[in-house]
């Protein structure tokens, strides 16, 4: 462990600075795979650590692990987005098809009372019919 102890100014308290080359593996990782991550903005885009620094390689890979999880978060929302839209459409469809039943549904209906009304017509003008036939088979019997 190296640590340092400077004071900037007479009027300043001590700053102490402190690290440790002990663990390299953590630098050894960074070194390795530099990330980058096109669907943050420049700004926010991960800052490569001092790797003689193990808070800023920790920090580095913290940054990194949000950057993924942002853009995890990011791709979760564009499926979910994209499954909203799908669901949206089917319900207007399903919507249309309701409407579609109900008018049809009325047709049925009025088409149905229309139908016994008929049938009430055709059996009074039978009933009519076979009235007016006896009628006449009677005054034929009787000249």
């Amino acid at each position: 462990m190296i640590t340092s102890t400077r004071r900037v100014s007479p009027d300043k308290s001590e700053v102490r600075i402190a690290f440790s080359l002990d663990n390299t593996s953590d630098v050894k990782d960074v070194e390795d795979r530099p990330q980058t991550f096109p669907d943050l903005e420049q700004r926010l885009q991960p800052v490569p650590p001092c790797v003689s620094l193990r808070e800023s390689v920790q920090v580095y890979k913290e940054h990194c692990r949000m950057a993924r999880e942002f853009h995890q978060v990011k791709h979760d929302i564009a499926v979910l987005e994209d499954r909203k839209r799908k669901l949206l459409a089917e319900l207007v469809e399903d919507e249309k098809v309701a409407v579609e039943i109900a008018r049809l549904e009325e047709e049925f209906r009025r088409l149905t009372e229309e139908n016994r009304t008929l049938v009430t017509v055709h059996n009074e003008r039978a009933q009519q019919l076979e009235s007016l036939c006896l009628t006449n088979r009677t005054r034929q019997d009787s000249s």
